[in-house]
């Protein structure tokens, strides 16, 4: 007999599958036929499988096999799209991509994204994600992004911000609290910082959470305070009320907050004084020791949804310093207000120009796009037909901050 049990997959049998669920939001489905040629088995609990006639090591392999097969064929169970799912074992690197991985631009400030989804539409998403969202998904096995985050830092040396920046909702990430647990327990990280929409955050999880308060910052993207408005931008139905109770309640418990509204002209103009006076209202300008709102500049983007043309930096940086006489707040913010220094560059295996012989190893994002892997780095490409495995030889076409894109050759 074998007992086969996993933290982060959970198993539902229905009629003649198995569905497969990971880290909560992906899945994939088994036969029973093929489980049964492992061996006969039978669910014991969501995360154990019994195999009754089967030996543990055959088990273990055998059912390792076929998971790995059947995971090429993951998918959100949020907008059904296809899931990639990133693990030690896969051949995908974490750095190299954008939207996934690690994100080191040589400063103290490193950006880590473990998961691509999102629960929300927003109208002015600068990378399209959401429900309606069409890309492939990524999520990344948490040991594995944590242990190679550890060698990048043996590198940089210094002390660090670990930013939790994902192009969607973290809160979605199922592993997100030990996440953050071990980037506490690491003292060469200073700050772990992360962005929320905040709509699918739980008392409880800030209650968790608040145990690494002295480390940790929320970064809040609420938009407008006005309940009709908020939705629309939000682009499907949101509770901005539970929004701002649950950035009350963290502040109660201590855990930094800094609220981050996206500038979105022709529609949350009148707004802005609003969400300040909300900030201003929390009770924590004077003992924060950190910026506590932080307006962005909405920008166009040709991978993003663009409901109206971007303010220039100019008129965005005049509505800014208009804002802080009205509301006697700073609004302008740079790195030096959040600590964040130049730290060793990290080299690169090939710029610019360079063609390189790749393995391609998963669709990449968007349609009709690959992933390709060489020296440890992991490159997209675009108009790249995805055949899991092929060699392929790629002319480099953007390098900037160990981010690779290439053409096919």
């Amino acid at each position: 007999m074998a007992q086969l049990n996993f933290k982060t997959l959970s198993f539902v049998l229905k009629k003649d599958q198995l569905q497969v669920n990971l880290l909560n939001i992906f899945y994939t489905k088994i036969l029973v036929e093929e489980l049964n040629q492992v061996g006969p088995f039978k669910l014991v609990d969501e995360h154990t499988l019994e195999f009754t006639e089967t030996y543990q090591d055959k088990a273990e392999r055998n059912f390792s096999n076929l998971l790995a097969k059947h995971l090429d064929q993951l998918k959100n169970s949020i907008n059904g799209n296809k899931a990639v799912y990133i693990h030690q074992n896969s051949g995908v690197p974490l750095i190299g991509h954008v939207s996934f991985g690690i994100v080191y631009r040589n400063t103290s400030l490193i950006e880590i994204k473990p998961v691509t989804s999102c629960n929300l539409d927003c109208i002015y998403c600068s990378v399209g994600e959401g429900k309606k969202s069409k890309k492939t998904d990524f999520v990344v096995e948490k040991d594995y992004l944590v242990e190679e985050l550890q060698q990048l830092l043996k590198f940089v040396e210094e002390p660090v911000e670990i930013h939790i920046g994902v192009q969607g909702e973290p809160f979605l990430y199922a592993d997100l609290i030990p996440l953050v647990e071990d980037l506490y327990n690491n003292k060469q990280i200073t700050i772990i910082s992360m962005d929320s929409n905040f709509t699918i955050v739980t008392k409880s999880q800030i209650d968790e959470l608040s145990k690494f308060k002295d480390k940790l910052r929320f970064n809040v993207s609420l938009d407008a305070i006005d309940p009709e408005l908020a939705e629309k931008m939000a682009g499907c139905k949101y509770n901005v009320n539970y929004v701002m109770k649950m950035i009350k309640y963290a502040v109660e418990k201590e855990v930094k907050v800094l609220i981050a509204p996206v500038y979105l002209p022709g529609y949350n103009d009148q707004e802005l004084v609003k969400i300040v006076n909300f900030v201003k209202e929390l009770g924590i300008e004077k003992k924060a020791k950190h910026p506590i709102i932080g307006i962005q500049n909405f920008l166009n983007y040709k991978t993003g949804r663009n409901p109206t043309r971007a303010k220039s930096w100019q008129e965005f940086y005049q509505m800014i310093n208009e804002l802080s006489e009205k509301t006697a707040t700073k609004q302008k913010l740079s790195a030096t207000d959040f600590g964040i220094q130049k730290t060793k560059e990290l080299d690169k295996p090939f710029q610019i120009d360079d063609t390189v012989k790749a393995i391609i190893k998963s669709p990449d994002r968007f349609a009709n796009s690959c992933i390709a892997v060489a020296k440890n780095r992991v490159i997209s490409i675009p108009n790249c037909d995805f055949k899991k495995g092929k060699k392929v030889r790629v002319k480099i076409s953007r390098d900037k901050h160990n981010i690779f894109n290439g053409k096919l050759v």
